[in-house]
């Protein structure tokens, strides 16, 4: 069994569709999404329809449920909170309807998928040793996988200790060696300072995860927020993977 992981697309679909290229390419059995397929990008209806038909399993983050009215987005900050009340006006009626229906955690056998945490599905980042022990204390899955920070990560965890951190592009996980925290990284708005959209490669019957990166046209993804009205700084970074 082999399933590519992706997460936090962010109605970006040119990176969308470079990520679903090098997708296809490695031709993995299922595609999981671990939710925010909407949310600071320009093309969000787009972006859902292809995550829906294309994916086996999807969750709901917090840029999705805001974008439907199921979360406040006084949390958010400024440009966060501009950029999901214009992907509320923008959404169609179908897609919000299908975003509904989704929820922020789910489970496969010898797996435990949540967008943000164990602890809290929605909010919580997992972005500290601290933070992933915790998850890992509350789950039992070998492999449990997570995503809202935009940030690649492999954690392992032996029952004394967390260990790992960053990963980069083409590093790969024993995942028959411990218990394992993976975070594929973001599609649409990557912060580990590649620029590059990211996906993970998960092999479950090979106990082996592999991190992927893939360019795809920045540029045009920039000139479409910037046609669409969204903040400035929102499109700059997408350059720099912050």
């Amino acid at each position: 069994m082999r399933v590519a992981v992706i997460s936090d697309v962010h109605s970006n679909l040119h990176a969308l569709q470079a990520v679903l290229a090098d997708v296809d390419a490695a031709a993995p059995d299922e595609l999981w999404c671990l939710g925010d397929v909407v949310g600071y990008g320009p093309r969000p209806n787009e972006c859902a329809d292809i995550v829906r038909e294309r994916s086996a399993i999807v969750l709901v983050g917090n840029h999705d449920l805001a974008s439907i009215g199921k979360l406040d987005t006084v949390e958010f900050g400024p440009l966060a909170a501009e950029s999901a009340h214009w992907t509320a006006r923008t959404l169609g009626e179908e897609q919000a309807a299908w975003l509904r229906t989704l929820e922020p955690a789910a489970e496969r056998e010898g797996l435990e998928l949540y967008h943000g945490s164990a602890r809290d599905p929605i909010w919580e980042y997992v972005l500290s040793e601290q933070v992933a022990l915790e998850t890992m204390l509350i789950t039992s899955a070998p492999i449990v996988l997570v995503g809202h920070s935009h940030v690649a990560l492999a954690l392992a965890w032996d029952g004394t200790a967390v260990e790992g951190g960053l990963a980069r592009n083409e590093a790969v996980v024993d995942t028959s060696a411990a218990r394992w925290l993976l975070n594929p990284g973001s599609v649409g708005q990557p912060r580990d300072s590649d620029a590059r959209a990211a996906w993970l490669l998960l092999d479950i019957t090979a106990g082996r995860a592999t991190f992927r990166r893939v360019p795809y046209a920045i540029e045009q993804t920039q000139a479409e927020m910037r046609a669409a009205g969204l903040p400035q700084e929102l499109a700059s970074r997408l350059a720099v993977g912050m």
